[in-house]
Parts: structure tokens; C-alpha cells; sequence
């Protein structure tokens, strides 16, 4: 098969995620390309790419409609992998193959990043879009198509910040005007939002899993079943992903997904983190197996969190298998992790859902407010990792004056004073269980 696919990222998540979409693209016989990788950095994942001729082994394990899935996939979807740092010349000639339609990129959410210390004439150039910049340049002095550019980055509007990226090298640069158009012109620069969690490398696990498959495997992959992927525009025509069984939605515009994520996914963790970790359960899993956290979530998303979105249908099908992903048998996410910078976390996927909660109903979401007070007091008493003048404040200020301060939340949260002191007032009298109790509908 011919290389079609320029990959910027050797990390596990791609090749848990893109990766095994294209594998099964091309086993359909829907699809007949394959990818070539690029490493951003100057990684050592090349030289076991290049050893295994991009083979390896991808486990999918979790819950799935109910059911506990276990599936092994052999992916075949790498043809080979390129260091920059030690092949320049090979990466640039990349740029010559008429072949090659699609880049997908995911270089951590600082990937794609404006470095005005890179030149044009370095081999490579340090930051990604910078190589990105000159990987087209090439391409444009050959007289070439451009791209289609999938940014999977976890970043808001990655298409379009990696595309902003890319014009200011080539104006840093001073290349022609000509180029600048072409870029304009003959690439697409799509947004995406990515959802699975690519668990890795089963280090715990691999001798066994050795012994099952009959051969050692360096890039041994996990990840759950779940995934979903929406893209700006349509090139399903191109890239039959959906055609291949891949949970992709081709959109116009990806806000109203990411809203949806964020609210519900992120949203149920940190709606949860800190109920839990004042009730001693370390786990988002033990979290699901305990009655009273299962159903204090179950209130917060169906009650709280999914009136507040317009596609109610989708977002229900969405919400529950989020309940599902936390259940994963297979996952041992630590609340400890997931509580780190909060008060950032609870202002971004929480408080808009209060307001949108509050303007429709004129009431507050009590399960939401008990959620906050859980988290103030866990910032009075532990030590969470934080910014400490943030901390600082709460540790030394009560409910009046830290929902008053615009510095911690980016708004005025004394409308949800009441609630909280209620809140506060029952979980001193009677305990967090029975706080909990209370405060849900």
C-alpha cells in the first residue's frame, strides 16, 4: 500500500486511537493507504516502530453496552517511522510523495505552540508547527497538493491554532506571498475533539500477554472501547471512517461536542472528586460500586448537568456511557489525579452549568453546590496541589468571601450563598453521607 497518511506523534494515543481506525479501514477494504510517522521530538518509539515494521498489538478492554469486552487487534497501519533529528533529509522528502492526502497530528496540548526562536534553516526546527511550516513549504515549491490536517491536540480550536501557527513561521521567515496563499488555499486545517482513553503499556501484564500472542511486542497498546471522534467538515468520501464502523461525527462545527464532553465527562469527575475523596474512596470505579456515590452522580448528570444541553437524546446516550467507562474494570484512575487544580477544572466545566441551570429553573442545582462546598473543604484541610495563593485564600476566608472573589471563579457566586451555608450546615450536623442525601432531588 501506498504511504497516504503523514503522522506528526508516535505516542500510545494515536496508535490507540487513528491508528487502529485506519487498520480497519484498509481490512474492509475501504481504504487502501497506510501511515507513515513522524516523531516530533527526538524519540526513541522510532527505532521500535522501525524494528516491528510498525506491527503491534492493540487490547480494547472495558464495558461496552453492558458487556465486558476483552478484543485484540493486530494493527498493520504503520508502514514505517521517521526521526527528524536524525534523518532530516528523510523527513523533508516526505514532502515529495504525490501520494500522501492526510496529516494527523497529536503533540500534547503544548504542541502546538508559536517558537520565534525557530529558523528556517534548522534541521529540524524545535516546535511542530514549525516543521509542519516547512514540511509545506516543501511541498509548495514541488508544486504539489496540499493537506488535510486532522489536530487531534487537546486544545481548544487545534485546527485552527495550528493553521495561525503555521502563517506566522512563514512570516517570520519572510517566504513569498505565494506561499502564504497556497497554505490559505490548498490545505484544510480541521478541528477535532478526540475521546478515549489510551491506557498504554500493561507493564503489570506483558510477560502474560507475551505468552498469549507467542511473541514479545514493544508497542503493546491498551485503551477502552469507547471512542469517539468529531471532525470540522466532511471528507468521509476521502477517509470512510464512518463506513468502517468508527465512531465519527463529520460536523460543521465541533463546539456543541465539546460542550457536550466537557459538561458530562469532565464535568461527572469533578462534580464527583471531592465527595469522594471526604468519604475515603480513592477510585472512580469504587466510586460507581458505592450506592450513595453512584446515585449522587446519576443526580448530578441526569438532573443537573444534561437539562442544560439542547441535544438531550444524544447527550443521554452519551452520558451513559461515561457510567459505563467509570465502571471499567480495567482502569484504576485515581481520584487524587483527576482532583489536581480544581478550582480552574470546577469554573470551566461546572459553573456553566450552574448559570444555564439557574437562569432556566431561578433555582440552584443543590447537588452541584454541595459538590463546591466538598471542594472548599477539602482545600481548608489537605494540602491539594493547586495554585497556593488560590488555596491561601480559601484556607483563610469563609464561604462568604470566597464565592464574592472573581479572582477564584471568574465570576460573582454569591447568588449560590444560601445553598452553600445549608450545605455546609448539614454536613457539620449530620455528616457527609447524609449531606449527600439531602441535596439530591
Amino acid at each position: 500500500m501506498n504511504e497516504t497518511i503523514l503522522q506528526f506523534g508516535t505516542g500510545n494515543f494515536l496508535r490507540g486511537f487513528v491508528d487502529c481506525f485506519v487498520d480497519e479501514m484498509n481490512k474492509k477494504n475501504l481504504y487502501g493507504g497506510k501511515i507513515v510517522v513522524v516523531s516530533p521530538t527526538d524519540s526513541k518509539a522510532v527505532a521500535k516502530i522501525n524494528g516491528q515494521q510498525g506491527v503491534y498489538n492493540l487490547f480494547l478492554r472495558g464495558i461496552e453496552n453492558g458487556k465486558e469486552i476483552n478484543k485484540r487487534q493486530e494493527i498493520h497501519s504503520i508502514s514505517r517511522a521517521v526521526n527528524p533529528y536524525q534523518d532530516f533529509d528523510s523527513f523533508i522528502a516526505l514532502a515529495e510523495n504525490p501520494n500522501l492526502k492526510f496529516i494527523v497530528s497529536n503533540t500534547t496540548e503544548a504542541g502546538i505552540e508559536f517558537d520565534a526562536t525557530c529558523k528556517f534553516c534548522d534541521k529540524p526546527p524545535k516546535a511542530f508547527p514549525a516543521k509542519l511550516a516547512r514540511l509545506l513549504y516543501e511541498r509548495y515549491a514541488k508544486a504539489l497538493p496540499g493537506f488535510v490536517i486532522f489536530a487531534c491536540e487537546l486544545i481548544d480550536d487545534n485546527g485552527k491554532e495550528l493553521k495561525n501557527c503555521v502563517l506566522k513561521y512563514a512570516r517570520l521567515w519572510g517566504l513569498e506571498s505565494g506561499f502564504l496563499q497556497w497554505i490559505e488555499n490548498e490545505n484544510h486545517f480541521c478541528s477535532t475533539l478526540v475521546d478515549r482513553i489510551v491506557t498504554g503499556y500493561p507493564h503489570e501484564e506483558a510477560d502474560s500477554i507475551f505468552a498469549e500472542i507467542g511473541k514479545k511486542d514493544d508497542l503493546l497498546n491498551t485503551a477502552e472501547p469507547y471512542h469517539l471522534w468529531v471532525i470540522e467538515g466532511n471528507y468521509e468520501d476521502e477517509f470512510p471512517l464512518k463506513k468502517a464502523g468508527v465512531n465519527v461525527v463529520w460536523a460543521k462545527n465541533i463546539a456543541p461536542y465539546k460542550k457536550m464532553k466537557v459538561r458530562i465527562l469532565n464535568g461527572a469527575h469533578t462534580s464527583l472528586v471531592f465527595p469522594s475523596l471526604l468519604l475515603g474512596v480513592e477510585t472512580v470505579r469504587e466510586s460507581l460500586e458505592n450506592e450513595l456515590l453512584s446515585r449522587f452522580l446519576n443526580c448530578c448528570l441526569f438532573d443537573c448537568i444534561l437539562p442544560t444541553l439542547s441535544d438531550n437524546n444524544q447527550a443521554d446516550e452519551f452520558a451513559k456511557a461515561v457510567l459505563e467507562r467509570f465502571s471499567n474494570p480495567y482502569i484504576k484512575h485515581m481520584w487524587r489525579s483527576i482532583a489536581l487544580n480544581s478550582i480552574s477544572k470546577y469554573s470551566a466545566r461546572v459553573l456553566p452549568v450552574v448559570f444555564d441551570y439557574f437562569n432556566a429553573s431561578k433555582a440552584v442545582p443543590a447537588p452541584l453546590v454541595l459538590s463546591l462546598v466538598c471542594l472548599l473543604k477539602y482545600y481548608k484541610n489537605e494540602s491539594p496541589q493547586d495554585d497556593p495563593e488560590k488555596v491561601r485564600f480559601i484556607k483563610n476566608n469563609d464561604i462568604h468571601e470566597i464565592l464574592l472573589n472573581k479572582d477564584l471563579w471568574g465570576a460573582d457566586l454569591s447568588f449560590l450563598e444560601k445553598k452553600a451555608y445549608e450545605c455546609e450546615d448539614k454536613m457539620n450536623s449530620c455528616g457527609l453521607a447524609e449531606a449527600i442525601k439531602w441535596s439530591m432531588f
